[in-house]
This record gives structure tokens, sequence and C-alpha cells, in this order.
């Protein structure tokens, strides 16, 4: 597999090292100390994986678009414009697109879809994340993506921390802890009568995004058109 690279901060080295690690190739590397557009890598490619910055991401898709070649979108922060652009870009190219890359918060969303209408009912449920003191958003993006999955048809309010006196409705609490080096920890909590139980993911090192996204590479080439998610990459091949 021949790569095109973009970005080349700590995560574009990581997946440099792995991927060739591997066996696979890197066509080019797009980044401000390297190539600067994705249109000057000369050699062929059978994939982009992005790690970069959303401001890359029009150029990104405007390339995809002409030439249809499969993309994984490992970027974050993307505004709601930039992610409808990417379900667009998915109409005529393959697509890899997720709020997280690791194998184990993918394996740990499908437990929570399994257990979730089971417990709903007699369980109350909150969701914990943390991160390091440098993290611009909160909650994270893998926090929403989970309260999606428990909450996917909108049925139960979603209140992000608590303040003040109020008694709980039909809600699922959101929570941030940001604080030194935490690469990303994320809990969920079941919390019923007499019994908790509670399905936690930790990141240890920025590596378990890099595995996740080579992965998604491997998997999207040869793929029709079509916006994937780490789901298709584990589960549906």
């Amino acid at each position: 597999m021949r790569v095109a690279l973009i970005g080349y901060g700590m995560m574009g080295k990581i997946i440099e090292q792995k991927l060739l690690a591997k066996g696979h190739e890197i066509a080019g590397i797009v980044s401000m100390d390297r190539l600067q557009s994705i249109n000057d890598i000369r050699d062929p490619f059978d994939v982009i994986i992005d790690f970069s910055h959303p401001d890359n991401l029009e150029s990104l898709l405007a390339y995809v678009e002409i030439h249809h070649t499969p993309i994984v979108i490992s970027t974050t922060g993307f505004t709601s414009e930039q992610v409808a652009a990417i379900k667009h870009a998915a109409l005529r190219s393959p697509v890899v697109y997720t709020a997280n890359f690791s194998l184990g918060i993918t394996v740990m969303q499908e437990v929570l879809r399994l257990i979730t209408p089971i417990l709903e009912d007699s369980f109350d449920m909150e969701v914990i994340e943390k991160h390091h003191n440098k993290k611009l958003d909160a909650p994270s993006g893998t926090a929403k993506m989970l309260v999606e999955t428990l909450n996917p048809d909108g049925i139960y309010a979603e209140v992000y921390g608590r303040e003040g006196n109020g008694k709980r409705q039909k809600e699922i609490g959101i929570h941030a802890v940001r604080g030194g080096s935490i690469v990303g920890e994320h809990s969920v909590i079941y919390a019923g009568e007499d019994e908790v139980l509670e399905i936690k993911h930790e990141a240890h090192s920025k590596h378990v995004f890099a595995n996740g996204a080579i992965k998604a590479a491997e998997f999207l080439v040869g793929k029709p058109a079509g916006l994937y998610d780490m789901h298709d990459v584990l589960f549906r091949k």
C-alpha cells in the first residue's frame, strides 16, 4: 500500500514509522516543512491518511473530488459545515471518518449498543471523559460519539455538567476533566439500584490512534465510494 501522508506532527511521525514497519510505502508527506500540497506528490499512491488540521480539508476534498482517491480523515475539530463536506465527498469517493480511531473505543461502542437497551429502563447513564490540560474542546468528540450511541433517538436530555439544585430527569450526564498529561479516558456508567456497571477505555499513548488509522487505510483500498467508520473496518468487512 502506498500512502500520501498529510501532517507530520507527532501523529504523522508515528504513522510513518508504523507504515514502514508494516512494509507499506509513503509516496509523499505534506506539512509545513515538507511538500506544501497534495498536488506536489509526484509518485502514485493508493490512499490518503490525514492527521493534520481542519484548514487542510478543503484542498484535500478538492483533490479527492477529482481523483476519487480513498481518504482516511483522522483530523478532529471540524465545523458542522466541514463534516457536511466530508459526507458529500463520500458520495463519490471512499472515506473513513470517525471521532476516534482507537480499536478499543470501537469495540466499546459495540458493547454499549448491545447492553443499553437492556439496562436503560432501570439504570441511570453518565459519561465521563478525561484529557490532558492542553486539550481545547470539551466534552471530547469521542464523548459525544458515545452519548450518541447511548441516545440514538434523542429521547434523553443531554446534560453537560451539573450545578445547583434539581431532581434528575430522563437524562444522560456528560462530564469533562482536564489535567496533566492524560492521553484520553472515557467511561460510561450505568447506575442502578444497589449495583453499578462501568465500561471504561484508557488510551495510554497516541499509538492506539495510529494503529486504527492504518487499519482503516488498509480496509479502504479497493472499496467503493461511501462513508465508512471504524465499525465498518472492524465488523463489516
